[in-house]
């Protein structure tokens, strides 16, 4: 009976509220469902207990639909900038559907990407050029340099 207690205390399936919150703003994650599957994305905000219309946790995300080609220094100004364009999407997004990876990228969409954004389509629109305006000002910096990179699968 004694050892019987013991194996249920040492078999304890933590709860939500001791559970560590990694899924975190800024944090890279790949997509793992669905149109972008395998696409590399950042979260702007996290909704660990739900909300009322999703009451599951989720995450509004920000990431690559189309990623940068490869640029040389031998290629015109010209090609260059055409080579190293952006496609963004935002997608509110299941945590079933994530997989977190060890990478941040410190840029600072919340301002640009807000919960809303997602069911007016202008305001999509703007958020998306915003987005996108970002997203490329990083890659020229040089920073980040696997976010915009594909993944090979």
């Amino acid at each position: 009976l004694n050892t019987e207690k013991k194996k249920r205390r040492r078999f304890r399936v933590p709860t939500s509220s001791t559970m560590v919150k990694f899924l975190k703003s800024n944090k890279v994650v790949v997509l793992l469902n669905g149109r972008y599957a395998g696409r590399k994305a950042v979260i702007v905000k996290n909704f660990d207990d739900g909300t009322s219309g999703r009451q599951y946790g989720h995450a509004l995300v920000a990431g690559i639909a189309t990623y940068p080609r490869k640029v040389i220094k031998k290629h015109s100004v010209k090609k260059q900038e055409k080579r190293s364009k952006v496609k963004a999407f935002i997608k509110v997004v299941n945590y079933n559907h994530l997989m977190p990876t060890r990478y941040n990228l410190e840029v600072d969409l919340k301002a640009t990407v807000t919960a809303d954004v997602t069911e007016n389509a202008t305001k999509k629109e703007a958020a998306l050029k915003e987005v996108k305006k970002l997203f490329e000002e990083r890659f020229k910096t040089g920073k980040n340099r696997w976010f915009f990179t594909k993944l090979r699968f």
